[in-house]
């Protein structure tokens, strides 16, 4: 998985004869470390190690990958103290037309939710310092929802042009989660910020 996303980022520096055009400044992968409380289920009360799932395990393991790849430098932030059970919205939906009653629920039909702290802000730094210092001339942005619209503006203030800032998923109907807010197990999009120049 971490070739095939290093791979996915050097594309962006070919042109559309499939020659390499620029030269890669660096890599920067930003996430944060997965949930590895110990916590216990709604319902059942059992107790759940969240450092033992499967997506805890995948990502400890793709970030590893990650350090080995060249010229890539992973951010991490970190998570709030704060984690809490949430109904899933297809459960939620189901008690609210009646189809469901309470007593129906379950530890599956249960999310934690969780809160990443410090990504974007290490997003907007770093993207502040290269259009500041003028260490690249183009940067390309990979993200899995809108929060980094922020930071993707920062060049512009310093008067740089911004060019194919753009979504290619539809607008949600209605938000199930607030910004910075991740669900576990669902995997997380995590964004990434290639940076290609001259240097």
């Amino acid at each position: 998985m971490a070739q095939t996303f290093h791979q996915n980022m050097l594309n962006h520096l070919k042109d559309s004869s499939g020659s390499r055009s620029k030269d890669l400044y660096r890599i920067f992968y930003y996430d944060c470390p997965p949930l590895t409380k110990k916590l216990h289920y709604p319902i059942s009360k059992r107790s759940f190690d969240a450092g033992h799932s499967r997506e805890a395990q995948f990502r400890l393991a793709f970030f590893d990958e990650l350090r080995k790849c060249r010229k890539v430098a992973l951010r991490l932030g970190r998570l709030s103290d704060h984690t809490s059970w949430r109904l899933k919205p297809e459960s939620q939906k189901a008690l609210l037309s009646g189809k469901r009653q309470i007593t129906d629920l379950t530890d599956d039909d249960f999310e934690i939710e969780t809160h990443q702290k410090g990504v974007d802000m290490k997003i907007g730094v770093d993207i502040a310092s290269l259009a500041f210092k003028r260490q690249v001339d183009q940067i390309v942005l990979v993200a899995g929802d809108g929060d980094f619209v922020p930071a993707a503006k920062i060049p512009d203030d310093l008067h740089e042009h911004i060019d194919g800032l753009k979504s290619v998923w539809p607008k949600p109907k209605s938000r199930v989660a607030s910004p910075n807010q991740s669900i576990i197990p669902l995997p997380v999009s995590s964004p990434a910020v290639a940076s290609s120049g001259l240097n």
